[in-house]
């Protein structure tokens, strides 16, 4: 949580600074004109990333399999998209970096395995009740310890 919460504070001082010194050397209209410009171009690129991404996960829908990684790459779009929109050099950058499909296919790769290591780490570490049983909040037992005791085998019918 505290890395979340050094790059929203550091993110506008280093925008800032960043602008303030491009400004001083190429002046204020320059630096003004080269931040619009670089948000026009990167939000038409990601018009048509975008709508590529949406015409893959339709053929992929319609083929009867599960879009995931459509899903996942339109949720960067997204992401880039903001970013590119916000004033700054920095956030432009990052911006431009997850248009890149290389950089956003490895990114989601990356992202997916860290999910599913750390959903396997949460599954051997218990649940959210250490000492009891599963996991299990207490005084609910789980239906294996509740079984625990003498089967008696047999037939029955039912009659109305």
């Amino acid at each position: 949580m505290r890395i979340w919460f050094l790059i929203f504070v550091a993110t506008p001082i280093v925008e800032m600074y960043l602008l303030i010194e491009v400004g001083g050397y190429i002046g204020a209209p320059w630096t003004i004109a080269l931040v619009m410009l670089t948000a026009v171009i990167g939000i038409t690129l990601l018009r048509r990333q975008g709508l590529a991404t949406l015409t893959r996960g339709v053929t992929r829908l319609q083929q009867g399999e599960v879009p995931a990684q459509e899903m996942a790459e339109a949720i960067l779009l997204g992401v880039a998209g903001a970013l590119l929109l916000t004033p700054g050099f920095v956030t432009d950058a990052v911006g431009f970096a997850l248009l890149t499909p290389g950089f956003r296919q490895r990114l989601i790769v990356r992202v997916l395995a860290r999910m599913d290591l750390s959903a396997s780490l949460r599954m051997d570490a218990g649940g959210a009740y250490p000492g009891t049983d599963r996991g299990a909040a207490p005084g609910v037992q789980s239906a294996r310890r509740r079984s625990a005791g003498t089967t008696i085998e047999g037939d029955f019918e039912s009659r109305p």
